[in-house]
């Protein structure tokens, strides 16, 4: 029980002794409580979370307000540690400000805020090896389900109802205050035995006395669970220690405190590739939970034997399954290690459902193992490039399609282009999305390079010097061939202007040319399955310049669509419209402009770059300069950023889609914190030709 942690209370909260106290809590727990302090303190209410009235345990029931009115100094939080820290995440700001202090039940202070860092230090977790020798010692081996063998892709639990609620909204059902109707019936029947979850609903619409009469409590239930199994995702370390132990022989049993029936279990062990067990317990099957005893059936039906529970919660895994005489090995769960390393700097975005969405993806695939601590020398790290594409570059990437998403259906273009190489997975992206909205996809992926837009664009002299301001890094002969693909010792003397700087010597040359390619670019405009009127053209991070002449060359006005614009106000002259998914005063604070080479380098083809079109209108493509090695490496991490998009999009209801750009700073952000080992990565090259510069990706992380 949580209060056998807790002999010494009166001592830990000694210094409160002459204040008043609030407990923080309804539940039976919270009568034990006020049973042991009552006699001690001055206990002038209980906090919750949903109710701010009545009356419990012969206390009042209070809102946060009736507390600091009251002037109380402590508050006690009578919670498991995971309610503890939703808790302190919701009130914890306001105690601070108020100058009241925070604690739980076993005397933590809830307000103490851990440093950022990306290094596991003093972090005294059970290791593989460890664990593997508890279960060899062990006769009879339980091990809990949520958190343990398995995580959600949501920061909290409490998160499930919101999306019900969510969902609900889609059908066009509206219940007021869902998500603490349905949490105030689950706490209320909780108070004498483990309900289910279909009798939290007919509980929640009972009270309502027909309020919802277009939903019942089944169908409520089995949303919920849907929802809630869509969020699932095995930890796969520690279904592979469940599988061994069944391997070896010994009697292993499931043991979970929920609302689930055992028939639901079954469906969540397949979803991690168990289906072998000695027997799987649910609290709400026998009405009883793990701080009641369920783990004496376990003992009941092994007597006599040497018995292991293995959990991440402290009272629930730990000191209930200890009470009942088992060995106990406790697993970090993936919030647990984030709280370790001080939340890695997300805490201060993870306000509203799409940004906790966010948070438990990256923390379901990042600390998936219980054990990420151990590794090396305890750095955070990433050792696949898919996972450096999941969970570094995915966030911000989502957010931009799911803005330009949003800019398309306000505008209505007539064309959507998407400019290669940049938008080869941008459109992928933006497809998918439409197929999920049942949408048709007219978007074109628009064959085009910097280098093949002036080629064809330039007109006249002043292009020209536009061209030479963009400094390159070699020759005058190296710029006119690698930009206009002349051989400058093609060009005839007389044709080279003596008395010009720069590429104006070869003004004739570069003109003559630009006429042929212009010609060949349209005729493969020509063949596009375009509409004439506006379109809208997407690039990555450009001042504009493919645009402009790619402008020129179609009879439809372009707005371009980018991550950012570089140098806005020296483009606003060229007349050229774009809208920028970070404006360009965010230019020298924004991560995206510190990092836009690392995702360039993603976000690419697999195809050479573009440098004309023949007189077929067919491309003609420059010599491939990448390994073949380096293809496949950013086509890996391409496909973590798909399926993190994927699932976003399919978990995340579409009125919750928020984007977060802070929030996904802090995700690129990472890619210099913490420790990347995937070679075939870290030797990738950032190229650009038309500056001929090339850059080693590992330089600039």
């Amino acid at each position: 029980m949580i209060l056998n942690m807790s002999e010494d209370m009166e001592q830990m909260y000694e210094e409160f002794k002459a204040g008043k106290i609030a407990l923080y809590g309804l539940g039976t727990e919270t009568e034990k409580a006020l049973w042991r302090l009552g006699n001690h303190f001055e206990i002038v209410g209980l906090l919750d979370s949903f109710r701010t009235d009545g009356a419990l345990y012969g206390k009042k029931i209070i809102s946060f307000e009736d507390a600091l009115n009251m002037g109380i100094r402590l508050i006690i939080v009578v919670a498991r540690p995971g309610s503890c820290k939703a808790i302190a995440k919701r009130i914890g700001d306001q105690c601070r400000k108020e100058g009241i202090a925070l604690m739980d039940i076993r005397g933590r202070d809830l307000l103490d805020i851990k440093k950022i860092s990306y290094v596991f230090s003093d972090v005294n977790g059970v290791t593989r090896a460890e664990l593997e020798e508890k279960i060899r010692f062990a006769d009879v081996i339980s091990f809990d389900l949520f958190d343990t063998l398995v995580m959600r892709q949501t920061l909290s639990s409490d998160d499930v109802a919101q999306y019900v609620d969510c969902r609900l909204r889609e059908k066009g059902i509206f219940i007021e205050n869902f998500c603490e109707k349905r949490q105030e019936s689950e706490k209320e029947l909780s108070r004498t035995a483990v309900p289910t979850l279909i009798e939290i609903y007919q509980n929640m619409l009972g009270r309502m006395h027909g309020k919802a009469a277009d939903v019942t409590a089944r169908k409520l239930a089995d949303l919920e669970w849907n929802i809630d199994f869509s969020m699932l995702v095995p930890r796969k370390q520690v279904c592979d220690f469940f599988r061994d132990a069944m391997a070896a022989g010994k009697k292993v049993y499931v043991i979970s405190d929920t609302y689930y029936s055992k028939v639901r279990l079954v469906e969540i062990l397949k979803k991690c590739g168990i289906t072998e067990y000695t027997d799987i317990l649910s609290s709400s099957d026998y009405r009883i939970s793990k701080k009641q005893g369920i783990y004496k059936v376990v003992k009941d039906q092994e007597p006599s034997k040497r018995y292991l529970h293995i959990g991440d919660d402290i009272v629930s895994d730990i000191e209930n399954a200890h009470n009942c005489g088992f060995e106990t090995c406790r697993v970090y769960s993936g919030m647990d290690l984030l709280e370790e390393v001080g939340m890695l700097g997300l805490s201060d975005y993870m306000d509203s459902l799409s940004d906790r969405l966010k948070v438990g993806m990256f923390v379901a695939k990042i600390f998936n193992s219980p054990f990420q601590f151990e590794s090396g020398d305890g750095h955070i790290g990433i050792a696949d490039v898919y996972d450096i594409g999941y969970l570094i570059c995915a966030p911000l990437i989502s957010d931009f399609v799911c803005w330009f998403h949003q800019k398309m259906r306000e505008q209505r273009f007539q064309n959507i282009w998407f400019g290669a190489r940049d938008g080869y997975l941008i459109q992928k992206m933006y497809s998918n999305l439409l197929e999920y909205d049942n949408q048709e996809d007219r978007t074109t992926y628009f064959l085009t390079s910097r280098t093949a837009a002036i080629r064809a664009g330039v007109k006249d002299e002043n292009d020209i010097r536009y061209v030479d301001e963009m400094k390159f890094s070699g020759t005058l002969e190296a710029c006119l061939k690698e930009r206009f693909g002349i051989d400058a010792k093609s060009v005839k003397n007389e044709d080279i202007l003596a008395d010009e700087t720069g590429l104006m010597k070869y003004k004739k040359a570069i003109l003559e040319n630009a006429g042929r390619k212009y010609k060949n670019y349209q005729k493969y405009i020509s063949k596009l399955d375009s509409k004439e009127g506006d379109t809208a053209f997407f690039d990555f991070v450009a001042k504009g310049t493919t645009q402009m002449y790619i402008q020129r060359l179609t009879g439809n006005h372009l707005t371009g669509f980018y991550f950012l614009q570089l140098e806005k106000e020296h483009m606003k002259e060229k007349d050229i419209a774009v809208q920028s998914f970070y404006d360009a005063d965010d230019t020298d604070t924004c991560g995206i402009y510190e990092n836009y080479y690392i995702l360039e380098t993603v976000l690419t083809a697999p195809h050479p770059s573009v440098c004309g079109f023949n007189e077929s209108g067919e491309p003609d493509y420059a010599v491939e300069t990448r390994r073949k090695k380096d293809i496949v490496c950013f086509e890996k991490a391409q496909e973590g950023i798909f399926d993190y998009f994927k699932t976003y999009i399919r978990l995340c209801p579409e009125a919750q889609q928020n984007v977060n750009r802070k929030l996904d700073e802090v995700f690129l952000e990472l890619v210099h914190k913490i420790s990347l080992s995937d070679l075939d990565f870290l030797e990738l090259v950032v190229e650009d030709p038309f500056f001929n510069r090339m850059t080693n990706i590992a330089e600039i992380l």
